[in-house]
């Protein structure tokens, strides 16, 4: 058993991180995970999030966007979209970036959030939605970058946005006022 592991970070353009670091923390989407030398085979969907790992006594962060991970005793993979390093951050223009995905958003708050499909809604609300979804993601991307270079933006909730808002019980389902 070795007292390193081979951490690997790839992007569609390429390798973006390759380092032997002593421990490793990075953040699926059921939560944050571990993996130290020795680690059981483990698959795990990322979210976006900080990736952090440790080689001696120094400490490291980097922002990933959504992908895979794949560890193993003396390897962790991460495949994702994105990849941003601190040095690489310009937070005016995030900021600038963060506000425009905000007002994009803004502006499709009236579409439901539902499954339209099963509404049978029309294509233009299943377009809104895709571009709702695209959107958040470029909200999160951006707020994490933020996070990364330790100015992070006020915390945003939409707390339906994976499964759409509770739709109205049947006619059938609504309790009288006499019962």
């Amino acid at each position: 058993m070795t007292d390193q592991i081979l951490l690997e970070i790839v992007t569609p353009a390429g390798r973006a991180l390759e380092a032997h670091v002593d421990e490793v923390t990075a953040p699926s989407i059921d939560g944050e995970f571990g993996v130290l030398p020795g680690h059981l085979p483990l698959l795990a969907a990322l979210k976006t999030g900080i990736v952090t790992y440790r080689k001696g006594s120094e400490t490291t962060r980097v922002a990933v966007g959504p992908g895979f991970a794949e560890a193993g005793p003396d390897r962790l993979v991460i495949l994702t979209e994105e990849y941003a390093e601190r040095a690489q951050i310009d937070p005016v223009v995030v900021r600038k970036e963060l506000a425009e995905a905000q007002a994009e958003l803004a502006k499709l708050e009236g579409v439901p959030i539902v499954s339209i499909e099963a509404r049978g809604g029309a294509q233009s609300e299943v377009d809104a939605r895709v571009q709702r979804e695209a959107w958040i993601g470029k909200e999160n991307w951006l707020a994490t970058k933020l996070d990364l270079y330790g100015d992070p933006p006020p915390a945003t909730q939409r707390p339906f946005e994976a499964y759409g808002a509770v739709p109205p019980p049947a006619e059938d389902e609504v309790p009288l006022a006499s019962e």
